[in-house]
């Protein structure tokens, strides 16, 4: 669309530059011995008098700026995509190394509660042990007790 657009404005610009203009002065005596000048300006403008090789030039350079200026959008738009490409390489990189702190961190979490659950086990076993060696110590006092 802006191709054509001024493409249509480069045309415009050299059929008003094809524009012939005259300009003519004529000097007149008087029978009295005075002088007349007179300037006349003729403009001449023929929509068939138009230039096609210098039409063409000017197409052909209007199609080179319009190509440069694409040129300049798609970089443009390269550059923006590659620096949206990177930012989300990177975040997907934090999000992973987050995702593995998490891990770690929950497995560190869930070996202290099983070391936690096995001393407890041991506290209990160990208390067992004392419980019912006191319980045998008191049976045999009892039986020694009852023998007398």
């Amino acid at each position: 669309m802006k191709k054509q657009i001024l493409a249509a404005v480069a045309i415009s610009v050299f059929a008003v530059a094809c524009t012939k203009s005259t300009t003519k002065t004529e000097q007149v005596e008087g029978a009295d011995g005075s002088v007349t000048t007179t300037t006349t300006t003729v403009t001449e403008s023929s929509p068939h008098v138009v230039d096609s090789a210098k039409v063409n030039q000017a197409k052909q350079d209007v199609n080179a700026k319009l190509d440069k200026a694409g040129d300049k959008i798609d970089d443009a738009a390269q550059k923006a995509k590659d620096k949206i490409d990177a930012t989300a390489d990177k975040t997907k990189q934090d999000l992973n190394k987050a995702g593995q702190n998490i891990k770690t961190e929950a497995n560190k979490v869930g070996k202290d509660i099983k070391s936690g659950a096995q001393e407890a086990g041991k506290d209990a076993k160990d208390a067992a042990r004392k419980g019912a060696a006191k319980v045998e110590d008191a049976a045999k006092k009892l039986k020694e007790d009852l023998s007398k």
